[in-house]
């Protein structure tokens, strides 16, 4: 009775792990369009919406994206991990998650703030002591409250948020290498969300300054796949679309700081070896004086 349970156990594990090495196409794609409807949308719908709706004293349309981003992304993350064909380390990826859904809570209080000072005339693209509604704010103590936000918003926020948002990416692709060559192979779906899936990307290296993160997520990813390779081993269809999707990036953002490397004011803003710009303080410094010169 032994050896049929075993054959019976055995067929099913190798049921699972085949299911599981197809490529996700619905995670994918809902954590792409709730990515950029949720994450990247949701200081747009701040800005677009009327302010007679979401008062100043009152949490914007953006406020509520993020509630929902807070909710929906670790849950989809949970579902990766679910569907990986290996066995991960669990309570790791609990407390990442934990951590994650605490930072990126941290982040909604900061950045709500932040982005409802645009409206008094607050711009990103200049420091906190020099921003003009800033710097004349009486006592001066106030200014080190500004300080103390904007260090919860674009700091801690940013840290405690996208340290486990990588490693669990990162966790996951640990996972996604097969013996099988065919498996390899990305679908026409793969392919098409590989570019909103890269844009995405950009845009969270570059707002988020996390790009010191994000590079060395990329070499372990490409130190892994050298490693993994010696064993025989290759990228499956979901690991290809994560390592191309962090490709695509590294390109895109060497397109955006080529492009802005001149700027004089941006530099100023970020001194450094590392020099890449925001899109919210290119967007407060070149775009509303583009709208302002337009009216």
């Amino acid at each position: 009775a032994g050896p049929p349970v075993l054959a019976r156990h055995g067929a099913v594990k190798s049921e699972d792990s085949s299911k599981a090495s197809q490529f996700h196409l619905d995670l994918w794609f809902y954590f792409t369009l709730q990515n950029w409807v949720l994450d990247f949308g949701r200081p747009i719908a701040m800005i677009i919406l009327p302010l007679e709706w979401f008062p100043l004293n009152k949490p914007s349309a953006g406020d509520y994206f993020h509630m929902a981003y807070n909710v929906i992304t670790p849950f989809l993350l949970l579902k990766l991990i679910e569907r990986s064909p290996k066995t991960l380390p669990r309570s790791m990826v609990y407390v990442s998650i934990i951590v994650f859904v605490m930072g990126a809570s941290i982040h909604l209080v900061g950045d709500s703030v932040n982005h409802r000072l645009i409206f008094s005339g607050y711009q990103h693209h200049l420091s906190v002591r020099e921003n003009p509604i800033i710097k004349n704010l009486k006592p001066e103590t106030l200014i080190d409250s500004f300080e103390l936000l904007y260090y919860y918003d674009e700091y801690l926020g940013h840290s405690m948020w996208y340290i486990p948002f990588f490693l669990i990416l990162f966790i996951y692709f640990t996972g996604c290498f097969t013996p099988v060559g065919d498996e390899s192979r990305m679908p026409v779906a793969a392919l098409l969300l590989m570019g909103p899936s890269s844009l995405y990307y950009w845009y969270l290296v570059t707002e988020g300054q996390i790009f010191i993160l994000y590079i060395f997520t990329f070499f372990a990813m490409m130190a892994l796949v050298m490693h993994q390779k010696r064993k025989g081993l290759v990228l499956d269809s979901n690991g290809l679309f994560l390592f191309y999707s962090f490709i695509i990036t590294l390109v895109l953002i060497a397109v955006w700081v080529v492009w802005l490397w001149n700027d004089k004011i941006l530099r100023k803003k970020y001194p450094g070896v590392i020099y890449i710009p925001e899109p919210w303080a290119f967007y407060t410094l070149h775009m509303n004086n583009f709208h302002a010169a337009k009216e």
